[in-house]
């Protein structure tokens, strides 16, 4: 007796899911890791056994994002994106199937025949994942759902599972750049397939509630230090302090950037230039006083650092300050022989920039790519102050002792 056309199509249906797995859980990884890197992403719940049609919130791009990472790679889910977008050149088709496991989905006319085609895959097992708002919402409000996922789920006979997606209105705004952001996804408990939109919305708007609720782990420290960051009297600070380095104060301007950039690593670069400019008017001061005989305090200094700047200076003029961003001997060592050396405060200038301008950039955009990464950890900002302390303390004494 010949097999019926459905026990014939199983085997077939069942192999294509096996097969999507694979690229499924590659996608999975390389989300993970680039929302990971871009601050975290956490999941809570998981999808039920089987397939499902996933209905979720939209406010962001890296929404798509989101839950390719967080959802289960056995479901192989499948995202419906608008056709008239994503699918209108070659090279958006590409990127939205291959990278976002995208499949289009018609806006004007011919939408739900797109839909109905994945009943198939929703029976083998798989997640059809779709934004029932039909766009991007603005200010976190939910829209109205559209019909058209709930006629999927109730025609291939699954469950419509709500989502909630937390964070990627920070992480990537609508018209806005990425910067780093915690990313949450919720996923909530099944709906039967009978449910309603207004039902999904509910039951989305309810999970995307309690999400956004929670509020996200910080660490008072970091909030301080971020408010002063972000003020103008932290690029006055950070130009002061570099600036009275240079002079005579004996706490080098890189601490003042590994403070301020983990805590607020976007603003990394502006911090870092002010706090160049800043060095290189306090070396120029520096130099300028020295040359007129004035003998300003330098603690934690000795005199083999400056023998050993004296003999670089001489053989070496104006050229001699690329050795300090390596060996140890403060700046203000430098400006101060060199003053009394009698360089050429335009040559000393242009010395000095390269050499202060590569140090004082590349840790200051260093700490800040650390803040980036580190972001989910910032709760811990006031134990990494207490590190960061400890650490420089050993090290300066290391360094003077050396010199000694």
């Amino acid at each position: 007796m010949p097999a019926s056309p459905t026990h014939s199509r199983e085997p077939v249906l069942e192999g294509r899911a096996c097969r999507a797995r694979v690229p499924a859980l590659l996608r999975r990884a390389l989300w993970w890791t680039l929302l990971t890197l871009a601050g975290g992403i956490e999941r809570r719940g998981r999808l039920p056994r089987g397939g499902c049609v996933v209905v979720a919130n939209h406010s962001s791009h890296a929404d798509t994002a989101a839950l390719l990472a967080a959802l289960d790679a056995r479901h192989s889910p499948a995202i419906g994106a608008a056709a008239d977008y994503w699918f209108a050149s070659p090279w958006r088709r590409r990127i939205c199937s291959r990278l976002a496991a995208g499949f289009p989905v018609r806006r004007t006319g011919g939408g739900m025949d797109d839909l109905l085609s994945r009943a198939d895959g929703l029976r083998a097992g798989r997640a059809v994942v779709l934004f029932p708002e039909g766009t991007r919402a603005r200010d976190g409000e939910l829209g109205s759902f559209h019909r058209g996922a709930l006629v999927l789920a109730e025609h291939a006979g699954v469950p419509v599972v709500p989502v909630a997606i937390a964070g990627t209105d920070r992480l990537l705004p609508k018209h806005g750049r990425l910067r780093p952001a915690l990313v949450r996804v919720a996923v909530g408990a099944p709906l039967p397939a009978s449910a309603t939109p207004e039902e999904a919305r509910a039951a989305v708007a309810a999970l995307h509630r309690r999400t956004t609720g929670e509020p996200l782990p910080d660490s008072a420290a970091r909030k301080r230090v971020a408010a002063v960051a972000c003020s103008r009297w932290g690029l006055a600070l950070g130009f002061l302090w570099a600036g009275a380095e240079a002079l005579s104060w004996p706490l080098m301007p890189e601490l003042f950037l590994a403070v301020m950039c983990v805590a607020v690593p976007r603003r990394a670069l502006k911090l870092s230039l002010v706090a160049l400019a800043g060095s290189l008017a306090g070396g120029l001061l520096a130099l300028q006083l020295a040359a007129s005989g004035v003998q300003l305090p330098q603690p934690l200094t000795t005199e083999r650092m400056r023998a050993e700047v004296r003999a670089e200076l001489s053989a070496e003029s104006a050229a001699a300050v690329r050795h300090q961003p390596w060996n140890g001997i403060p700046f203000k060592v430098y400006a101060h022989e060199a003053g009394r050396a009698g360089i050429a405060p335009s040559d000393w200038l242009a010395r000095s920039a390269l050499s202060r301008g590569s140090r004082t950039l590349t840790v200051g955009l260093a700490f800040g790519a650390f803040g980036f990464l580190a972001h989910r950890l910032r709760r811990h900002y006031a134990l990494y102050l207490a590190l960061l302390g400890a650490g420089f303390t050993a090290g300066l004494t290391l360094i003077v002792a050396g010199w000694s």
